[in-house]
């Protein structure tokens, strides 16, 4: 067997593996890029840095995005940002149609965001299953062989982590299906969330027992830490505090982490794998400006011109944070400024030393400063589809909030505190009691615009019963409980299935 694969000039000079894959029934995937060298199980058994680029091609994986098979781009926006309170899908009032039907809770099975969702993760862990298959033919030594299993271990575990958080119960790949499993019915049948959470810990795990340190990783890779974190992540949702605190705190007794200084610098060049970066999808310049980004990720949700116009356009327009969201900051948070690009009557500066005139000269007041992506500040090769913006997947911010909030449910109410002091002074405020809706209410400004308050909103609703439809009524909008927790499963992926895939609830 044969595996097609092809170099990227990622920062990191990894490369990237593409393979055309058929996954069975509902998840049948296809990448299908031409060959530019051929990666055989030969030059695998040969080569001990043959495996490493079965190991980049699942890294790569996260730049999915534009409008087709997405992992990290504006679809993912869509269904986490622009689904929640925090973001409305702003552009023009016609414009994507599916994204409106995500933001108004209108959407049916055959929308094209949650399909291609779908497609973009199957993607990614049919790569993960590949290297998984392969890794073990490298002459590496065990140590060797052991960190690249455990990084495509937590990609896998990330990729699911989505999927069951997207979905809930989604068929489990944990193999290359052979031929004979196309028609294969247990390969198309929808495990239940439950074994999706257990099967991504499990990953996890393993990412923790065998990648290192992050003092002996190389940047930008999956190591220790950073799958400490996301496994106490996955445990918060499962509501085992005990392990969720456990975890962070190990990630907080390691060292080598701390609290960026400067809020808003942590989404520009300058704060690339900063500090406080636990994991973020990595991105770089090179020649052929097409491979090393997720495709359309930042101008997608740049400023749009309209009204007057008279400036150069800054992007689509697409996910624009709430009124609701501006008007969750207390004075004086430097996060607000940090977050929100404001568009006033009078004009507005960004930081750049751009100038948007005023705000009848664009389509939206608000947009995400997180987003943007300098013209002239900051790297990038002239295609302004593939701004090279590394998306923060994992901040340190987030480990101590995670760590505050498993303290709280365990009973230890100092240990919260000194968490949610310690993110609050970063933000220029002082100290508040440490309670759980104070907790929720500092992950919501703290990690605003950065795709998660959406699950963070159906989780919470599962601690405190009755939190959520309110919300969403106060938006005008009605979430319907026992249905809008999950987006439909894609029809077309039920159709590939011959029926054997079943729809969410309600949908």
């Amino acid at each position: 067997m044969k595996f097609s694969s092809f170099l990227t000039g990622r920062r990191a000079g990894v490369g990237a593996l593409a393979v055309a894959l058929a996954v069975a029934g509902g998840c049948k995937q296809f990448l299908d890029v031409a060959p530019q060298g051929q990666l055989s199980e030969d030059a695998i058994k040969a080569d001990p840095a043959a495996a490493q680029k079965l190991v980049d091609g699942v890294y790569n994986a996260l730049y999915l995005g534009g409008f087709g098979p997405d992992i990290s781009g504006l679809q993912y926006v869509i269904l986490t940002d622009i689904a929640s309170d925090d973001a409305d899908k702003g552009s023009t009032p016609s414009d994507y149609t599916d994204a409106l039907n995500i933001d108004n809770f209108t959407a049916t099975p055959t929308n094209g965001n949650v399909n291609n969702s779908w497609n973009g993760f199957f993607q990614g862990i049919a790569r993960a299953n590949q290297a998984l298959d392969k890794i073990p033919l490298s002459p590496a030594d065990d140590a060797a062989k052991n960190r690249q299993l455990g990084e495509v271990r937590f990609l896998r575990g990330y990729f699911y982590f989505n999927l069951v958080r997207l979905f809930g119960g989604v068929p489990l790949l944990n193999g290359v299906p052979t031929a004979g499993d196309a028609n294969n019915p247990a390969l198309q049948t929808r495990a239940s969330a439950a074994d999706i959470y257990a099967f991504v810990a499990s990953d996890l795990q393993f990412a923790v027992d065998n990648l290192p340190a992050k003092a002996n990783a190389v940047v930008g890779r999956a190591n220790k830490q950073s799958a400490e974190a996301m496994l106490a992540k996955v445990y918060l949702y499962q509501k085992n505090y005990q392990k969720a605190f456990d975890l962070t705190a190990d990630v907080i007794t390691a060292g080598g982490y701390a609290l960026y200084p400067n809020y808003a610098d942590i989404w520009r060049t300058v704060g690339n794998n900063n500090s406080e970066s636990v994991f973020e999808v990595q991105t770089g310049v090179n020649a052929a400006c097409n491979n090393s980004a997720v495709q359309i990720y930042a101008i997608s949700q740049g400023p749009r011109q309209g009204g007057k116009g008279g400036w150069s356009d800054l992007g689509y327009g697409f996910n624009t944070p709430s009124l609701a969201l501006s008007n969750a900051y207390e004075a004086g948070d430097v996060r607000k400024a940090g977050t929100i690009i404001t568009i006033t009557n009078q004009g507005t500066r960004l930081w750049d030393g751009f100038r948007i005139p005023s705000q009848d000269s664009v389509e939206n007041s608000r947009y995400s400063y997180k987003a943007y992506h300098s013209r002239t500040q900051e790297p990038n090769c002239g295609n302004t589809d593939y701004l090279p913006k590394n998306i923060r997947v994992m901040r340190y911010a987030e480990v101590l909030l995670i760590h505050a909030e498993a303290a709280l449910q365990i009973g230890n109410a100092g240990a919260a505190l000194a968490d949610l002091t310690a993110v609050r002074a970063r933000a220029g405020l002082g100290p508040t009691a440490a309670t759980l809706a104070n907790i929720w209410q500092e992950r919501r400004v703290e990690l605003a615009m950065e795709h998660d308050r959406f699950f963070d909103l159906v989780r919470q609703e599962s601690v405190t019963p009755g939190r959520i439809v309110p919300i969403f009524a106060a938006q005008g909008k009605t979430f319907v409980k026992g249905k809008h927790e999950v987006f439909p499963i894609p029809q077309p992926q039920i159709d590939l299935s011959g029926g054997v895939l079943t729809q969410n609830p309600g949908y």
